[in-house]
């Protein structure tokens, strides 16, 4: 088997920082633990030293500048803090630097200040490509700023990376999914997919407690993510991350609010669309007479997805297929994510 490596990402938090407003669903220093502070050289000496420090083999390594709107800096800021990573890159300890910002701060002149400063990655807070959605969630950009910057971004050896919401203010089903299929035509590298949480100090939070707004469930959420993926998925965009990171914070009442908070949210969103996998293939199977004793074979990375949570996948393929024996064989050659069936 070949061992898939995967890059060293070293994450700078710059919270809200190059921001022109607060969104109705932002608190950044709450999500990154951290005040708003822009870091200084000592801070990312500190923050790369300790990264550098960890074993095992990768196949890069990235300085990411998350948390806020980097091209909204300002040139000065900008350039201040790409040249802290410079002796870094000279040095070969990090590969190249990624970051996200706002759709509308994508310009030519910006990019070509920035380009010789070995940006492997930009990635666009998109969040919505439906301007009623952007305008109720206090966005301040709109759908066409996202298609032009894309447009300019793809003159550039830069990967690009979109950052999209589920259960933003004024979304439904329909909307969710036909900005999911605009933006997916526009074909980015990946994307990121994030429930939306209601933070305290967002302007969400006051929303919520007025009844303003009443965010997805759990059980929604991954359902509408789990259609996202497959348009992702069918316009060949990677999706590399579902939902938010989990910490101390993300368990706590009294910063997260309200929405379809759970720590391994996009294990469930996985498991869903492994089920309904391997009921698709099943239903092939069962259109001729075969054995009744059926493998599931996949990767061994996906297995956890197959069985579901506390093996509720396993359990509800027994109920809903009950005249079949199910086992699951572990298959290297199997693609992740993917689910094949065989007789015995």
């Amino acid at each position: 088997m070949i061992q898939v490596q995967k890059p060293l990402v070293i994450p700078v938090f710059i919270p809200h920082a190059g921001c022109p407003h607060q969104c109705a669903f932002c608190n950044q220093s709450i999500i990154t633990s951290q005040k708003s502070k822009l870091p200084d050289k000592t801070d990312i000496h500190n923050i790369v030293q300790q990264y550098l420090q960890y074993k095992g083999k990768r196949e890069s390594v990235e300085l990411a500048f998350f948390g806020g709107n980097f091209l909204g800096l300002g040139h000065d800021k900008i350039l201040q803090l790409l040249d802290i990573i410079q002796p870094y890159i000279k040095e070969k300890k990090i590969d190249g630097i990624r970051f996200s910002t706002r759709p509308d701060t994508i310009a030519r002149t910006t990019l070509d200040l920035i380009r010789p400063y070995n940006i492997s990655v930009i990635e666009l807070g998109v969040q919505s490509m439906n301007q009623e959605v952007l305008i109720k969630s206090k966005r301040g950009h709109t759908g066409n700023d996202t298609i032009n910057a894309i447009d300019i971004l793809k003159a550039y050896p830069f990967k690009i990376g979109v950052q999209v919401m589920v259960g933003l203010p004024g979304d439904t089903e329909a909307s969710l999914f036909e900005s999911t299929k605009k933006l997916a035509r526009l074909a980015p590298d990946f994307a990121r997919i994030y429930p939306l949480m209601v933070l305290k100090g967002s302007m969400m939070e006051r929303w919520y407690c007025q009844g303003r707004y009443q965010p997805l469930g759990l059980e929604k959420s991954i359902g509408l993510v789990k259609k996202m993926v497959g348009i992702f998925r069918a316009a060949n965009v990677k999706v590399i991350r579902i939902g938010l990171q989990a910490s101390d914070m993300m368990e706590d009442e009294s910063m997260v609010l309200a929405g379809p908070w759970h720590p391994a949210f996009g294990h469930l969103v996985f498991s869903e669309i492994l089920y309904d996998l391997a009921c698709s293939k099943i239903e092939k199977y069962k259109r001729e007479p075969k054995s009744r004793k059926l493998f599931l074979r996949v990767h061994p990375k996906s297995e956890s997805q197959l069985r579901g949570n506390k093996n509720s996948n396993f359990k509800r393929l027994g109920k809903r297929y009950s005249e079949i024996e199910f086992s699951i064989l572990l298959d290297e050659i199997i693609p992740l994510y993917q689910v094949e069936i065989s007789g015995q």
